[in-house]
């Protein structure tokens, strides 16, 4: 169940960060959001158990805004914090924006506009330029790795509000929550379109991503990260 809270009309678009102790790389994704030309938005910030101080540096990123807003929660993963954005975001449309990651200033005019010139697509993605490593561990094979270009980017989805509630979210998957989500709005019959303006901006330069850590530790080096036994 995806929940309306706030007072207002509904922004078009919820963006949603999940963070996880990286203060000091949220600030510049907090500021690519307030800097957008397009301004139909809000911001939820879904902490993940970080013990960095991140509130203290989310809230004076945001400079009293408005638009965006801090949610903690206990650590429970990606997939959990995503969902957790998409159960107290009030937009027609979720995206994302991963703490390392960032946008250029055109990126959601240009899927705004191209969302409201085609309102029967339920998920929109693509438009990546990858900062660092070009390759990422196969999701089913975690020794191989595959170019991004050959990926689905999580970062990069724009989901509509109902497929969200067909779907119920994402699934607290290991490795890969996005394609997971991916293969299931596929296999519903979801309107499935892509975007190749390059305006979402994907670093793979940071050793703590869960690409990185499976790279370099596998999936057992992901349990260890989360805490997950077995």
């Amino acid at each position: 169940m995806v929940l309306d809270i706030g007072s207002g009309p509904p922004p078009l678009i919820t963006v949603i960060t999940p963070t996880y102790n990286r203060w000091k790389l949220l600030r510049r994704a907090i500021r690519s959001v307030l800097e957008q030309s397009f301004t139909d938005w809000e911001l939820i910030v879904v902490d993940d158990g970080s013990r960095d101080g991140t509130y203290d540096f989310a809230e004076a990123t945001f400079d009293g805004d408005p638009r965006c807003r801090y949610h903690y929660t206990t650590n429970r993963g990606l997939a959990m914090a995503r969902n957790i954005g998409l159960m107290i975001g009030r937009g027609k449309y979720f995206t994302f924006l991963d703490s390392d990651d960032w946008y250029t200033k055109s990126h959601l005019t240009l899927r705004a506009n191209y969302l409201l010139a085609h309102p029967e697509v339920e998920l929109l993605h693509g438009g990546v330029r990858v900062t660092g490593a070009q390759t990422v561990a196969d999701k089913h094979d975690p020794s191989r790795q595959i170019p991004i270009t050959d990926c689905v980017v999580g970062g990069t989805f724009f989901i509509r509000r109902d497929l969200v509630e067909r779907l119920q979210g994402f699934r607290d998957v290991i490795y890969g929550d996005d394609h997971e989500f991916f293969e299931r709005a596929t296999a519903a019959g979801a309107v499935i379109r892509k975007i190749d303006k390059p305006t979402y901006r994907y670093n793979r330069t940071e050793e703590d991503s869960l690409c990185a850590i499976v790279e370099r530790d596998g999936i057992d080096g992901i349990k260890a990260f989360r805490g997950i036994r077995g």
